[in-house]
Protein backbone atom coordinates (compact mmCIF):
# COMPACT_ATOMS: atom_id res chain seq x y z
CA UNK A 1 0.00 0.00 0.00
CA UNK A 2 1.71 3.28 -1.10
CA UNK A 3 2.00 5.74 2.07
CA UNK A 4 4.06 9.35 2.15
CA UNK A 5 6.39 7.82 3.51
CA UNK A 6 7.90 5.93 0.34
CA UNK A 7 5.82 8.70 -1.86
CA UNK A 8 8.56 11.14 -3.29
CA UNK A 9 7.08 14.65 -4.09
CA UNK A 10 9.27 17.45 -6.31
CA UNK A 11 9.37 20.80 -5.56
CA UNK A 12 10.61 23.23 -8.24
CA UNK A 13 10.41 27.06 -7.84
CA UNK A 14 13.69 29.85 -8.12
CA UNK A 15 12.51 31.44 -4.58
CA UNK A 16 14.55 28.80 -2.29
CA UNK A 17 12.04 30.55 0.77
CA UNK A 18 9.15 29.01 -0.99
CA UNK A 19 10.71 25.78 -1.60
CA UNK A 20 11.92 25.26 1.96
CA UNK A 21 8.26 26.44 2.94
CA UNK A 22 6.89 24.23 0.93
CA UNK A 23 8.79 21.01 2.16
CA UNK A 24 8.27 21.52 5.66
CA UNK A 25 4.80 21.36 5.00
CA UNK A 26 5.01 18.34 2.98
CA UNK A 27 7.71 16.76 5.65
CA UNK A 28 5.21 17.56 7.93
CA UNK A 29 2.80 14.44 6.30
CA UNK A 30 5.74 12.28 5.98
CA UNK A 31 6.63 12.65 2.15
CA UNK A 32 9.93 12.63 0.96
CA UNK A 33 10.72 15.92 -0.72
CA UNK A 34 13.07 16.57 -3.47
CA UNK A 35 14.10 19.81 -4.20
CA UNK A 36 14.66 21.81 -7.93
CA UNK A 37 15.12 25.60 -8.28
CA UNK A 38 14.61 25.89 -12.59
CA UNK A 39 13.57 23.58 -15.00
CA UNK A 40 16.62 22.18 -15.78
CA UNK A 41 17.27 21.18 -12.46
CA UNK A 42 13.85 19.49 -12.32
CA UNK A 43 14.15 17.41 -15.35
CA UNK A 44 17.52 17.08 -14.15
CA UNK A 45 16.26 15.73 -10.54
CA UNK A 46 13.31 13.79 -11.87
CA UNK A 47 16.26 11.79 -14.40
CA UNK A 48 17.82 10.43 -11.32
CA UNK A 49 15.23 9.84 -8.86
CA UNK A 50 12.10 8.37 -8.63
CA UNK A 51 8.91 10.90 -8.46
CA UNK A 52 5.90 10.68 -8.15
CA UNK A 53 4.34 14.33 -7.97
CA UNK A 54 5.38 17.83 -9.02
CA UNK A 55 5.10 21.31 -7.52
CA UNK A 56 6.55 23.53 -10.28
CA UNK A 57 6.68 27.37 -10.45
CA UNK A 58 5.95 28.93 -13.87
CA UNK A 59 8.74 31.87 -13.68
CA UNK A 60 12.11 30.64 -13.92
CA UNK A 61 15.73 31.20 -15.61
CA UNK A 62 17.24 28.99 -17.91
CA UNK A 63 13.89 26.76 -18.17
CA UNK A 64 10.37 27.98 -17.10
CA UNK A 65 8.02 25.88 -15.73
CA UNK A 66 5.67 25.42 -18.62
CA UNK A 67 8.23 24.85 -21.04
CA UNK A 68 10.32 22.06 -18.47
CA UNK A 69 6.30 20.47 -18.12
CA UNK A 70 6.28 19.76 -22.03
CA UNK A 71 9.61 18.19 -21.78
CA UNK A 72 8.21 16.07 -18.78
CA UNK A 73 5.32 15.26 -20.10
CA UNK A 74 7.23 13.48 -22.94
CA UNK A 75 8.77 11.37 -20.13
CA UNK A 76 6.16 11.25 -17.44
CA UNK A 77 2.79 10.66 -16.71
CA UNK A 78 3.07 11.39 -12.89
CA UNK A 79 0.52 14.66 -11.58
CA UNK A 80 2.00 17.97 -11.83
CA UNK A 81 0.64 20.97 -9.93
CA UNK A 82 1.21 24.22 -11.15
CA UNK A 83 2.26 26.89 -8.81
CA UNK A 84 2.11 30.68 -10.01
CA UNK A 85 1.55 33.95 -9.33
CA UNK A 86 -0.32 34.68 -12.49
CA UNK A 87 -4.06 34.41 -11.38
CA UNK A 88 -6.06 35.34 -14.68
CA UNK A 89 -8.39 32.66 -15.79
CA UNK A 90 -6.37 32.43 -19.44
CA UNK A 91 -2.83 31.84 -17.02
CA UNK A 92 -4.69 28.76 -16.00
CA UNK A 93 -6.52 27.66 -19.10
CA UNK A 94 -2.74 27.71 -20.54
CA UNK A 95 -1.37 25.85 -18.04
CA UNK A 96 -3.75 23.06 -17.94
CA UNK A 97 -3.71 22.28 -21.92
CA UNK A 98 0.43 22.45 -21.28
CA UNK A 99 0.14 19.31 -18.93
CA UNK A 100 -0.68 20.18 -15.74
CA UNK A 101 -3.26 18.75 -13.49
CA UNK A 102 -3.84 21.39 -11.09
CA UNK A 103 -3.03 25.10 -10.81
CA UNK A 104 -2.68 26.69 -8.10
CA UNK A 105 -2.16 30.23 -7.35
CA UNK A 106 0.00 32.17 -5.14
CA UNK A 107 -0.25 33.20 -1.94
CA UNK A 108 -1.62 29.39 -1.65
CA UNK A 109 -3.08 28.07 1.17
CA UNK A 110 -1.29 25.46 2.72
CA UNK A 111 -3.97 23.68 3.97
CA UNK A 112 -5.61 24.20 0.32
CA UNK A 113 -2.19 22.63 -1.17
CA UNK A 114 -1.67 19.83 1.16
CA UNK A 115 -5.30 18.80 0.22
CA UNK A 116 -4.67 19.14 -3.52
CA UNK A 117 -1.22 16.99 -3.57
CA UNK A 118 -3.22 14.79 -1.34
CA UNK A 119 -6.04 14.13 -3.80
CA UNK A 120 -3.76 14.30 -7.06
CA UNK A 121 -2.10 11.27 -5.11
CA UNK A 122 -5.06 9.66 -4.43
CA UNK A 123 -6.14 9.44 -7.95
CA UNK A 124 -2.64 9.09 -9.33
CA UNK A 125 -2.53 5.54 -7.20
CA UNK A 126 -6.24 4.63 -7.02
CA UNK A 127 -6.65 4.35 -10.73
CA UNK A 128 -3.48 2.72 -10.81
CA UNK A 129 -1.81 5.10 -13.28
CA UNK A 130 1.41 4.95 -11.21
CA UNK A 131 1.60 1.16 -12.27
CA UNK A 132 0.60 1.70 -16.23
CA UNK A 133 3.03 4.60 -16.05
CA UNK A 134 5.95 2.32 -15.28
CA UNK A 135 4.55 -1.24 -17.09
CA UNK A 136 3.31 0.70 -19.97
CA UNK A 137 6.13 0.13 -22.38
CA UNK A 138 6.73 -3.13 -20.97
CA UNK A 139 5.56 -6.87 -22.60
CA UNK A 140 5.72 -9.31 -20.02
CA UNK A 141 5.00 -12.91 -20.96
CA UNK A 142 4.77 -15.29 -17.59
CA UNK A 143 8.04 -14.14 -15.61
CA UNK A 144 10.18 -13.15 -18.61
CA UNK A 145 9.61 -9.11 -19.07
CA UNK A 146 10.70 -7.04 -22.04
CA UNK A 147 11.28 -3.16 -21.04
CA UNK A 148 11.90 -1.20 -24.24
CA UNK A 149 12.39 2.19 -22.20
CA UNK A 150 15.79 0.50 -20.38
CA UNK A 151 16.27 -2.18 -23.64
CA UNK A 152 16.53 -4.89 -21.14
CA UNK A 153 15.11 -8.61 -20.31
CA UNK A 154 13.91 -9.56 -16.98
CA UNK A 155 13.79 -12.99 -16.15
CA UNK A 156 11.51 -13.44 -12.63
CA UNK A 157 12.59 -9.97 -12.52
CA UNK A 158 16.52 -10.12 -12.72
CA UNK A 159 18.05 -8.74 -15.49
CA UNK A 160 19.44 -11.28 -18.29
CA UNK A 161 22.98 -10.01 -19.23
CA UNK A 162 22.36 -10.70 -23.00
CA UNK A 163 24.34 -9.21 -26.39
CA UNK A 164 22.25 -6.56 -28.62
CA UNK A 165 22.30 -8.97 -31.11
CA UNK A 166 20.42 -11.58 -28.70
CA UNK A 167 18.25 -8.23 -27.37
CA UNK A 168 16.70 -8.01 -30.71
CA UNK A 169 15.89 -11.21 -31.53
CA UNK A 170 14.03 -11.80 -27.92
CA UNK A 171 12.45 -8.47 -27.83
CA UNK A 172 11.37 -9.24 -31.59
CA UNK A 173 10.07 -12.71 -30.83
CA UNK A 174 8.46 -10.80 -27.37
CA UNK A 175 6.44 -8.27 -28.89
CA UNK A 176 4.98 -10.81 -31.55
CA UNK A 177 4.40 -13.31 -29.21
CA UNK A 178 2.94 -16.61 -30.53
CA UNK A 179 4.03 -15.49 -34.15
CA UNK A 180 6.48 -18.04 -35.51
CA UNK A 181 9.05 -16.21 -37.49
CA UNK A 182 11.52 -18.02 -40.23
CA UNK A 183 15.79 -17.61 -39.90
CA UNK A 184 15.88 -15.18 -42.91
CA UNK A 185 13.32 -12.84 -41.51
CA UNK A 186 14.41 -12.68 -38.16
CA UNK A 187 18.18 -11.81 -39.70
CA UNK A 188 16.45 -9.02 -42.22
CA UNK A 189 14.79 -7.58 -39.13
CA UNK A 190 17.24 -8.02 -36.75
CA UNK A 191 20.84 -7.24 -39.17
CA UNK A 192 18.75 -5.44 -41.21
CA UNK A 193 20.54 -6.48 -44.35
CA UNK A 194 19.36 -8.86 -46.66
CA UNK A 195 19.21 -12.93 -45.77
CA UNK A 196 21.27 -15.64 -47.46
CA UNK A 197 21.98 -18.95 -45.81
CA UNK A 198 21.49 -17.36 -42.54
CA UNK A 199 19.89 -20.09 -40.64
CA UNK A 200 23.30 -21.59 -39.04
CA UNK A 201 23.51 -17.51 -37.89
CA UNK A 202 20.34 -17.28 -36.27
CA UNK A 203 19.86 -20.80 -34.59
CA UNK A 204 23.56 -19.54 -32.93
CA UNK A 205 22.06 -17.10 -31.42
CA UNK A 206 18.52 -18.28 -30.47
CA UNK A 207 20.79 -21.65 -28.73
CA UNK A 208 22.50 -18.85 -26.94
CA UNK A 209 19.46 -16.77 -25.85
CA UNK A 210 17.73 -20.00 -24.54
CA UNK A 211 20.71 -20.57 -22.00
CA UNK A 212 20.34 -17.49 -20.61
CA UNK A 213 16.24 -17.52 -20.41
CA UNK A 214 15.38 -20.65 -19.99
CA UNK A 215 16.04 -23.23 -16.75
CA UNK A 216 15.99 -26.33 -18.93
CA UNK A 217 17.52 -24.75 -22.51
CA UNK A 218 16.86 -28.43 -24.26
CA UNK A 219 12.99 -28.19 -22.92
CA UNK A 220 12.43 -24.67 -23.04
CA UNK A 221 8.95 -22.63 -21.59
CA UNK A 222 9.63 -19.18 -23.52
CA UNK A 223 11.77 -19.61 -27.01
CA UNK A 224 10.45 -22.24 -29.46
CA UNK A 225 11.26 -23.98 -32.36
CA UNK A 226 8.65 -24.62 -35.06
CA UNK A 227 10.80 -27.53 -36.97
CA UNK A 228 10.71 -26.67 -40.82
CA UNK A 229 9.49 -23.30 -40.56
CA UNK A 230 11.03 -21.05 -37.45
CA UNK A 231 11.13 -19.17 -33.98
CA UNK A 232 8.30 -18.28 -32.00
CA UNK A 233 7.99 -16.97 -27.96
CA UNK A 234 5.23 -18.70 -26.82
CA UNK A 235 2.15 -16.13 -25.54
CA UNK A 236 1.54 -17.76 -22.96
CA UNK A 237 -0.34 -15.15 -19.88
CA UNK A 238 1.57 -12.03 -21.41
CA UNK A 239 0.53 -8.57 -21.16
Amino acid sequence: MRTPENTYILVVDDDHDIVNAIAKLLEKEDYNVIKAYNGIEAIDCLMQNEVHLILIDVMMPKLDGLSAMMKIRTMKNIPIIVLSAKSEDSDKILGLSMGADDYITKPYNPMELLARVNSNLRRYFSLGAADSAKRKNCVEIGGLTLDRDEKQIYLDGEPVKLTATEYKITALLMENAGRVFSAEEIYSRVWNEESFSVENTVMVHIRHIREKIEINPKDPRYLKVVWGIGYKIEKGNSK
